[in-house]
């Protein structure tokens, strides 16, 4: 089986699709956005799953299809930090993939010049939590009802990595990336 990470392309829709269709707890990810068609996808994915200069969305893509997003925003030079995210199709779960394409996304971070990368989840949310630590992020704090999905407001944990800290602990797939 073969697992990489690379841009998303316009071709990915129909994965892009099926993954928001494949496990409620995924409709987050994708805030209020139209997932009914493929032209939808499309726009989607050129829309919020950009790659360029301040954002960064990888496909994690096994055997030719799109099955999770891992990504880097709010990309800043000047204070050398990034916001990292990552989500995956309820196929694709429990195979290490989030933690793979996470490691090796910081790994791109920090040999491009970043020194502090962060990361939050919802408290109630613990494979999340398993991810980040798993990938060496340090647990920070917690903010206090930061995020709202409907009417509901979630506390976040916050973690970061930094380049000088120690690297994972954890085996986790090797993933080649692309850019």
């Amino acid at each position: 089986m073969s697992v990489v990470l690379r841009p998303w392309a316009s071709r990915d829709a129909s994965a892009l699709i099926a993954a928001a269709q494949s496990a409620p707890d995924l409709a987050a990810q994708f805030g209020s956005a139209d997932m009914s068609s493929r032209r939808a996808a499309e726009v989607f994915i050129e829309q919020s799953l950009r790659f360029d200069e301040q954002v960064k969305n990888w496909a994690v893509v096994e055997d030719d299809v799109a099955v999770g997003n891992v990504g880097a925003s709010a990309i800043e030079f000047r204070h050398e930090t990034a916001w990292l995210y990552y989500w995956l199709s309820s196929a694709a779960r429990g195979k290490g993939y989030a933690t793979g394409a996470l490691v090796s996304v910081c790994d791109w971070a920090f040999e491009n010049g970043l020194y502090r990368l962060e990361l939050g989840h919802r408290v109630n949310n613990p494979a999340s939590c398993r991810v980040a630590t798993a990938a060496g992020f340090q647990a920070e704090g917690i903010e206090r009802e930061k995020l709202r999905y409907g009417s509901a407001r979630y506390d976040v944990e916050t973690h970061a990595r930094l380049v000088t800290d120690p690297a994972p602990a954890a085996t986790v797939p090797v993933m080649s990336l692309s850019d």
